[in-house]
């Protein structure tokens, strides 16, 4: 059966973006600081259609976010478009004609839509159903690859405090962003039990892997 991980970066202070998310300013306010550790890396500039970058301690770890998975979960808010009802067609998310995915994409709204096919492969899903049936359908079209979960905050606390996460590997980076999207909240009492099984400093960067306790 297909794993499901969520790969993540994270602010040391515990967010995923910074406040006053918007369609300006997506992860929010400081929120792109987030990501440097990948956006200078030979990995990253290549899936892009660029040249050069840096080969370092992080690049398996980018590799496996860019390109080890069969499909993809994400919530709403990381594909976009604003909330409630579709206005129209017009959104087709964040990442232009030809998104980074290659593979289903199934995004969890409670708005129906049309599926959106892509350049490179990639179609979006748009499932309204719940998380489990999101799960099912991912699981069906990745075959014997994983699945990535792509956030935002609320859906990964959601598959998380529902026990369906099976492996979270959080990119921690030496940045306050004093407020915004918090990964580990609404987690329920218990909160869900990690085990830590890796941890790889790389320069700007400490990626640690945790995967489901009990």
């Amino acid at each position: 059966m297909s794993t499901l991980k969520l790969n993540i970066t994270v602010s040391l202070d515990g967010y995923i973006a910074g406040p006053d998310q918007s369609t300006q300013h997506p992860l929010g306010i400081g929120g792109e600081q987030l990501h440097g550790w990948l956006v200078g890396l030979k990995a990253f500039r290549e899936s892009h259609g660029g040249e050069g970058g840096e080969v370092n301690a992080s690049t398996p770890f980018a590799e496996d976010i860019l390109a080890g998975a069969g499909a993809t979960i994400m919530g709403r808010n990381m594909f976009g478009g604003g909330p409630g009802p579709w206005d129209d067609d017009s959104w087709k998310g964040w990442w232009g004609d030809d998104p980074p995915y290659h593979h289903p994409v199934f995004v969890l709204t409670h708005h129906p839509r049309a599926q959106l096919e892509m350049q490179g492969g990639t179609t979006f899903h748009f499932v309204t159903d719940g998380i489990e049936s999101a799960l099912e359908q991912a699981r069906a079209a990745a075959g014997d690859k994983g699945i990535s979960l792509g956030g935002g905050a609320s859906v990964a606390q959601q598959y998380l405090a529902a026990g369906l996460l099976d492996e979270i590997v959080v990119s921690l980076v030496p940045l306050l962003l004093g407020g915004g999207a918090r990964l580990f909240d609404n987690l329920g009492d218990p909160a869900p039990r990690l085990e830590q099984v890796e941890a790889v400093g790389a320069p700007g960067v400490t990626h640690i892997r945790y995967v489901r306790a009990g």
